[in-house]
């Protein structure tokens, strides 16, 4: 019988002892930081002693208030094998071990190329994108399960939907393509949008795998197109493993009013990382408080906590060879902690370009957190953040193109926005959109009208800027987002086999859905190869009559654009531009493909609410 007591007694304490999660699972040789920090999980385990197979020498090992956890660092350049051993002892008895593998890298991985003004950035919402695999719709291990027909539920979109129709993306002239996130949600409901992630190492069971992740992303890349990973920094679901046993209290931030979750509502009021005149207790809500109450806010001012969202990114860079970040709820986020989030990435990875998303309203203040901002150096701030998104001109497009001009109204809400440029460091690193996934559908707004649909889109393919166009705009969808984020967020037709309709193909689009769907096609394939769009200078004229003109030129060629917003034909006296169109005498509009006769002393005429986009010719 004491035999027995005993035997037990020592399974439990080996139980106690045994390592329940590394992360990251492996890493890699050769990186610019050899330094890795290896979180190792399990019940008890900082009680234990830790060391590594072949007198591979621990750097630090870092303890929380939560016993479960330990940080091991190690320098990977003192490491001479392709893996070792994390061994966990009590009295010099190994009790339970993990194999660390350091994998080679990929050739040029540290080169590898990103997305840039060259770019035309498809954004998907996977759930609802396309159905490659229905085996995968449900999950018995994960809690929201698929059904169509709730709103706000699953769909059973995925990954393989997305590589089965990755011609239609090719085809229509985008060359990245943009999801929002994939990692693991398990929230118990609204978890297709992603942004609750449960575990940020594992692919939603969902949408598929790791490897097919990887798959999609190398798919892209053998076209000459990139993915671009949409990463969540600033809170992460409250169900995530981490957040349920946490490595100590302050990993998120936690408010003493808050109830048990010690949950308090962010204000949203995020021009106070900039405002002189803030007060505390403004600026700790705006920044500490919880996006959502089923989304923690993370404290990114914990070096654990920003030390483990750095090397998370670096693994997903590196392991699905990615072409990009966006980042979301930016500016929610500790500034100086994301400054040296960001520095790593692209220290690690010089090309690699990041966008943020800072949803404000003022050039002034977006352009803030661009990397090398004048404004911010005010703050003796730099972000490093290399990309932002234009969200002033996302807010004038609909109103310019639809509405009767006046002193502030029509085109002139184009014109003013881009008399703003001089605030930003780099006009050509921005993206430049008519809608995303949160916001109003465009042709929503304008009533499904395909001729205000080309002018906005005529726009973004030709001014300063990377162009991203929001899955489904091409074949003129709509939506209310007043009846709920998930009208703006359908599924596409003919990414599920009951469909009745398939737009993925040229017979099964409808009439409409083809003037919106080829006219995308046409400007978008043409604009690939124009570096005079994805560089040049731009020269703007002061809208007339709701008659936007402007170039886009370098020392090798000029494009003339003609927006008219007007809905009657417009006769335009070309001599105003003269100081664009020396030494100019034709040219080609590129939507109609008839060729122009170009004087300086002559007039081209412009038929209501159209576009021209000219490439002009000596």
């Amino acid at each position: 019988m004491r035999k027995l007591l005993l035997a037990a007694t020592l399974l439990s304490s080996f139980a106690f002892a045994q390592i329940q999660k590394v992360e990251p699972m492996f890493w890699w040789k050769g990186m610019k930081n050899p330094e890795i920090q290896i979180l190792v999980y399990g019940k008890d385990i900082s009680k234990y002693n830790v060391e590594l197979s072949d007198n591979i020498k621990i750097k630090d090992i870092q303890k929380t208030e939560n016993p479960n956890y330990v940080f091991v660092t190690v320098n990977t350049n003192e490491v001479n094998k392709s893996s070792f051993k994390i061994n966990i002892k009590k009295k010099n008895k190994i009790v339970d071990s993990y194999t660390y593998e350091l994998k080679n890298r990929e050739t040029n991985s540290a080169n590898r190329n990103s997305f840039t003004s060259k770019d035309i950035v498809y954004l998907i919402m996977p759930d609802r994108f396309a159905n490659g695999d229905e085996s995968n719709d449900s999950k018995k291990e994960l809690t929201d399960k698929a059904n169509r027909q709730v709103p706000d539920g699953r769909h059973g979109g995925d990954l393989r939907g997305i590589i089965n129709n990755i011609n239609y993306i090719q085809d229509l002239g985008a060359t990245a393509v943009w999801l929002t996130p994939v990692n693991e949600d398990n929230q118990k409901q609204h978890s297709y949008h992603g942004y609750a992630q449960t575990d940020l190492y594992k692919i939603d069971a969902r949408y598929g795998t790791n490897e097919e992740y990887r798959e999609l992303s190398r798919e892209l890349n053998k076209r000459g197109m990139m993915l671009i990973q949409d990463y969540v920094t600033n809170h992460w679901g409250s169900l995530h493993w981490l957040i349920q046993d946490l490595p100590a209290a302050d990993w998120i931030h936690q408010f003493p009013d808050g109830g048990e979750k010690g949950f308090k509502r962010s204000n949203y009021r995020t021009t106070a990382q900039f405002d002189s005149n803030v007060s505390e207790i403004d600026k700790k809500e705006a920044l500490d408080g919880w996006f959502d109450s089923t989304m923690p806010d993370m404290n990114q001012a914990n070096p654990l906590v920003l030390k483990y969202l750095t090397q998370n990114a670096i693994w997903w860079i590196e392991y699905a060879e990615l072409g990009g970040m966006r980042v979301d709820t930016y500016p929610y986020n500790d500034k100086e902690g994301m400054a040296k989030w960001v520095k790593a990435i692209t220290d690690e990875y010089p090309k690699f370009n990041v966008v943020g998303e800072a949803w404000m309203h003022s050039p002034a203040h977006i352009s803030y957190w661009q990397k090398d901002s004048k404004i911010a150096e005010i703050d003796n701030y730099n972000s490093y953040l290399p990309s932002v998104m234009d969200f002033p001109l996302y807010n004038a497009i609909p109103k310019a193109v639809s509405e009767e001009e006046s002193w502030d109204k029509g085109m002139i809400r184009i014109y003013d926005n881009f008399t703003n440029d001089f605030l930003y460091p780099n006009v050509n690193n921005m993206f430049v959109f008519m809608e995303n996934h949160d916001t109003e559908r465009f042709n929503e707004i304008t009533n499904g009208n395909v001729n205000e649909y080309k002018l906005g889109l005529a726009l973004i393919s030709t001014v300063r800027g990377i162009p991203q166009v929001y899955y489904g705009t091409e074949i003129g969808m709509r939506g209310d987002k007043s009846k709920g984020d998930a009208a703006i967020r359908q599924d596409f037709p003919g990414g599920w086999k009951a469909d009745k309709q398939n737009a993925f193909t040229d017979n099964g689009r409808t009439a409409e859905q083809k003037q919106f769907h080829d006219f995308t096609a046409k400007l978008f394939n043409w604009r690939k190869n124009k570096e005079v769009i994805h560089s040049g200078k731009t020269k703007h004229f002061i809208p007339q009559n709701n008659v936007y003109v402007y170039f886009r030129y370098n020392d090798n060629e000029s494009v003339m654009v003609i927006i008219n917003a007007n809905p009657e034909k417009q006769t335009i006296k070309l001599n105003r531009f003269a100081e664009a169109l020396n030494g100019f005498t034709s040219g080609k509009d590129i939507i109609s493909d008839k060729n122009l006769s170009i004087s300086q002393s002559g007039e081209v005429t412009i038929e209501g609410k159209t576009s021209m986009i000219i490439e002009l010719k000596k």
